[in-house]
């Protein structure tokens, strides 16, 4: 398994340009939401509890953002129990407004994802390397928290990876 700095960095070389970075604040988030609101609906029976395809979704998530770093997988988990919560009432609504804002959201998402690569130049990471789908999700919490000041190594070692970012 490569290291979190291998993985932040790898997945920076598709993002330096800032208007792509800032597309992807939204449409990530929206992603994961979106997904998380359409894997809410799939049920486990697990012994006598039940838990749904978003739980663990985000459990199986967790796991690996803790392998990679203890405070950014706390971090992780934090943000998308937040984003569980906020997807539980969308996947309570009966079939059709569940299903339309699930995807529509998923696909708005994914629109901002590509008019952000547009300005990049670049295509996505995942289309090299799928663990670009749940990296990407790390990848813009950090950048947020190299914004606010925070994780100053990580940075310089993900841009010695990455590159400086553009305009």
């Amino acid at each position: 398994m490569k290291t979190l700095q291998q993985q932040l960095g790898t997945y920076g070389l598709y993002h330096r340009s800032k208007r792509n970075v800032l597309t992807h604040f939204f449409g990530i988030p929206l992603i994961v939401f979106a997904a998380l609101c359409l894997l809410a609906r799939i049920q486990i029976p697990l012994a006598s509890v039940v838990i749904d395809g978003a739980q663990l979704f985000v459990l199986a998530s967790a796991v690996y953002y803790f392998m990679l770093s203890i405070s950014l997988g706390f971090i992780m988990g934090v943000l998308f129990t937040l984003l569980l919560v906020a997807a539980q009432p969308i996947a309570a609504m009966a079939f059709w407004p569940w299903l339309s804002i699930g995807v529509g959201v998923f696909v708005f998402g994914w629109v901002l994802q590509f008019i952000g690569h547009y300005y990049e130049g670049k295509k996505p990471a995942f289309v090299d390397d799928l663990i670009g789908l749940i990296i990407g999700p790390l990848y813009v919490t950090v950048e947020l928290l190299f914004l606010m000041g925070f994780y100053k190594t990580l940075e310089g070692e993900v841009n010695a990876i990455a590159g400086p970012t553009k305009a």
